[in-house]
């Protein structure tokens, strides 16, 4: 066992702060790492609020984890000491079912086991995030990262990559569709620049007007305002594919009408309240209302690797352990361009 220093939230209404928790003694197929950058994701927030419910405490957020092995088992083969690897949304998952076997960790049917506030797959061992020195993972689950890549702006990709990625992929999205995408935030900015490195004709659709330069550097060829009437009559039957990044509440079918025969929308923001739509924002057009979470490990390798390919990270603010809670007021307010990573050289200090 290893004592590591982390951050916890020890109560829903408390900020984070300092925790020791026991890492577990690396065995036969386990991977540890040193953690170097941890990116904040908007679900750490929500689970340390205990917003969603179910929240075990103290947590130690942070599922977007880039490191450096120390130590490997006996049993490892794709991993050695030294190497630049990540960590996702999960650390573990059954390995024996239909989802499984098809490469879908993520919709395990005994349930996959997140990096963090979860279980292991004994179903008793509590599971703790990146906001921590160190962490001990089964190699399955340790992805490999280029070093070609700066690692701090590679942390949000394994969580705000893959999950903007995995649709873009199942979707099928080829050079010369037209994708649209809702939010201008982590996910969003992620969004854009993934369709775009696919070949797409990438539209951000925003409420905010001074979002267009940002819209633009990011590689969107449009930017379209949705509180104009007439744009959004402008642009009925435009898109194939629109990626919702947005977690506040809104009104789909407005989005819907901008599908072409066929079209899909696709959910990746969970509102706070049940959004309902009318049956014919569906039947007429034969569009599809979609959701996606994360993608499994086999397809976030491939979207770090793709990422390597196109030179693509995500646009972040680096901060200090010690600025935690002050990027959570600051995230909640949208005042981030795009995405906080936690510089855990802070936390050894």
């Amino acid at each position: 066992m290893r004592t590591v220093k982390s951050f916890a939230a020890k109560h829903a209404d408390q900020p984070l702060g300092p925790f020791q928790l026991e890492r577990r003694t690396t065995g036969p197929n386990d991977v540890e790492i040193e953690i170097l950058y941890c990116g904040v994701c908007h679900s750490d927030i929500h689970t340390a609020r205990n917003e969603w419910g179910g929240t075990i405490f103290p947590v130690v957020p942070g599922h977007e984890i880039v490191g450096k092995v120390i130590s490997v088992g006996s049993e490892v083969k794709n991993h050695k000491v030294g190497d630049t690897v990540g960590v996702g949304c999960m650390v573990d998952s059954c390995g024996k079912c239909g989802s499984c076997d098809e490469d879908l960790e993520q919709f395990c049917e005994k349930g996959m086991s997140g990096t963090y506030s979860s279980y292991l797959q004994d179903k008793k061992t509590i599971t703790y995030g990146g906001y921590s020195t160190h962490i001990v993972v089964t190699e399955k689950f340790v992805l490999s990262v280029s070093d070609k890549l700066p690692v701090e702006g590679v942390a949000p990709l394994l969580c705000a990559g893959i999950t903007t990625y995995s649709p873009l992929r199942h979707w099928n999205v080829k050079k010369g569709d037209k994708v649209a995408v809702v939010g201008l935030g982590g996910l969003g900015h992620m969004a854009v620049k993934l369709a775009a490195a696919m070949g797409a004709e990438v539209t951000m659709l925003s409420r905010s007007p001074e979002k267009a330069k940002d819209a633009d550097s990011l590689g969107a060829h449009h930017f379209e305002l949705t509180i104009d009437p007439e744009n959004m009559k402008r642009l009925k039957g435009t898109y194939n594919l629109i990626l919702d990044t947005v977690s506040a509440s809104h009104d789909y079918s407005a989005y819907l009408n901008l599908l072409k025969t066929d079209g899909v929308m696709v959910l990746l923001g969970v509102p706070p309240t049940p959004e309902q739509i009318h049956a014919t924002s569906l039947i007429f057009g034969r569009k599809s209302l979609a959701g996606s979470l994360i993608g499994g490990i086999k397809e976030t390798q491939e979207m770090l690797d793709f990422c390597a390919e196109h030179n693509i990270v995500s646009d972040v603010e680096v901060i200090a352990m010690d600025e935690i809670n002050e990027a959570y007021e600051r995230t909640i307010a949208g005042d981030v361009r795009y995405r906080f990573v936690i510089d855990m050289a802070s936390l050894k200090k």
